[in-house]
């Protein structure tokens, strides 16, 4: 079985669209064989896009998407007004963003990426429901490694079960970050915001 973060060129298509309602804010994206979360959006991508809160105007800062998927996160942001750049190493997956962003007529950077390998910008925000699956070094790679591109007082959100070994990152985070909160906890998922 093809895993959502590899590039399966033979696994058939079945392309759905997802409606979402989040915080008020009406988009939809699509989802695909060998993509996360096929046909609907996951709860901790949902409790990850309600928890998260950001100052100042939306238009005035710059948001990465890592490990978008289908585009769930980003596309929601950049209804918002954020500049988004978008990166997954899943070629499908961002074929898709790209599809529901060109729709909604959104604008936002989507580009392959393994990790930070094709990222050249700072941010404000760093967001992600990471791949737990792909295992713990490129876990580490795209947790720790988002401080080397944020801006000054930027901040990492992530979502993460705490049956996928959460209070082991959050340890592990307060090694590399100055601040690391858990800003929600609900049915196993945490919310951390790392500064």
């Amino acid at each position: 079985m093809a895993h959502y973060f590899t590039n399966e060129q033979n696994l058939r298509s079945e392309i759905r669209k997802v409606d979402v309602m989040i915080n008020g804010v009406d988009y939809y994206f699509y989802t695909d064989n060998g993509v996360f979360s096929k046909g609907e959006l996951d709860f901790g991508t949902g409790l990850l896009l309600k928890t998260f809160k950001f100052d100042g105007y939306p238009q005035e800062k710059r948001i990465l998407d890592i490990g978008c998927g289908a585009g769930p996160i980003g596309i929601y942001l950049s209804k918002l007004g954020f500049t988004v750049d978008m990166s997954d190493v899943n070629e499908r997956a961002l074929h898709l963003s790209k599809m529901a962003l060109k729709e909604q007529r959104l604008k936002a950077n989507v580009f392959f990426s393994d990790a930070y390998e094709n990222v050249n910008e700072n941010y404000d925000y760093i967001i992600s429901n990471p791949p737990i699956r792909v295992g713990k070094e490129k876990l580490y790679d795209i947790i720790m490694n988002a401080k080397d591109h944020l801006k000054e007082n930027g901040e990492l959100w992530i979502v993460i079960r705490k049956k996928q070994g959460a209070q082991t990152l959050i340890r592990d985070m307060k090694n590399v970050y100055e601040k690391v909160i858990i800003t929600e906890k609900k049915k196993g998922y945490y919310i951390i915001l790392a500064k």
